[in-house]
């Protein structure tokens, strides 16, 4: 039986670039990635989105700025664990990010984003978000450094997902 745990991925983005953090330790240690992470007990899914945010990088987000992009699911050849991962995007925030003990974050132009230096699905589902086009897609990866299958699905809206698959 396949067992399920929620995670956020927060990315600010501008006109122009891209926010991404290197991850600094654990999970994606050395990795750039968006800003997220675990819900807490009786947080829901945005609150738990803009707290990481914060924590990770210190600019903070009204929640009606925070627009739902994306669903991600990941699952890892061996682990029972699915990683279910709700991606937001916004463009709209306050601060100026900052280092933290997690996260060094840097603003990256839309065409030098360090795909190398990613998880290697990044570059299969960016171009969705980049472009603001809701969508869904699934990982299954043997280790952290190949996909075994995986597909991506655009889609009407996140809300129309959600209602589908409750």
């Amino acid at each position: 039986m396949l067992l399920k745990k929620l995670y956020t991925l927060v990315f600010l983005r501008t006109d122009t670039a891209i926010l991404l953090g290197l991850k600094k330790r654990g999970f994606g240690c050395n990795k750039w990635n968006g800003f997220g992470g675990k819900i807490e007990p009786k947080e829901t899914v945005i609150e738990a989105a803009l707290r990481e945010l914060y924590e990770e990088c210190c600019v903070t987000v009204k929640p009606e700025n925070l627009q739902s992009i994306g669903q991600l699911e990941f699952t890892f050849e061996g682990d029972p664990m699915m990683m279910d991962v709700r991606v937001f995007s916004a463009t709209v925030f306050e601060g100026t990010p900052i280092e933290t003990e997690e996260m060094n974050p840097k603003w990256f132009p839309y065409d030098q984003i360090p795909f190398k230096d990613m998880w290697l699905d990044d570059a299969l589902w960016f171009p969705y978000m980049l472009k603001g086009q809701p969508f869904y897609g699934k990982f299954h990866y043997q280790g952290f450094d190949k996909i075994l299958h995986y597909s991506v699905e655009e889609l009407d809206s996140m809300e129309q997902f959600y209602l589908k698959h409750k």
